[in-house]
């Protein structure tokens, strides 16, 4: 297991950006498998998208969501582009080894960040 810190998030407008970190201990972290989930109020936690050697993000967040990792800084990023405020979530980064697994399952992962808020007002 690693030890996530994840960092960003706030308040924001509709059609506004934030990028969200995740910094990684640990000196391997270019063989893990890194995502990133969600859960909005009342909702479950859903899958937001995952980066290893490509990325995939969700179809709910295709085309405004970006997710990118810095092997060198041992993080992981999440660009959110045009929130909507059906984007107002909890999320949380995580780690987990490469595997044969899905990287959209929650449990590919193995450790997780402490989460950020992040609220998008209309």
């Amino acid at each position: 297991q690693v030890q996530l810190a994840q960092s960003g998030g706030g308040l924001v407008q509709a059609g506004d950006s934030l990028r969200l970190s995740c910094a990684a201990s640990g000196r391997t972290f270019s063989s893990y498998v890194m995502g990133w989930f969600r859960q909005g109020p009342g909702k479950e936690r859903e899958f937001v998208g995952c980066i290893s050697e490509r990325s995939y993000v969700a179809n709910s967040v295709k085309g405004r969501f970006i997710i990118s990792r810095d092997n060198a800084k041992n993080t992981v990023y999440l660009q959110l582009n045009n929130l909507k405020p059906e984007d107002t979530a909890v999320y949380s980064c995580a780690a987990g080894p490469l595997s044969g697994a899905s990287c959209t399952r929650e449990s590919s992962y193995d450790s997780w960040g402490q989460g950020t808020q992040v609220t998008v007002s209309a």
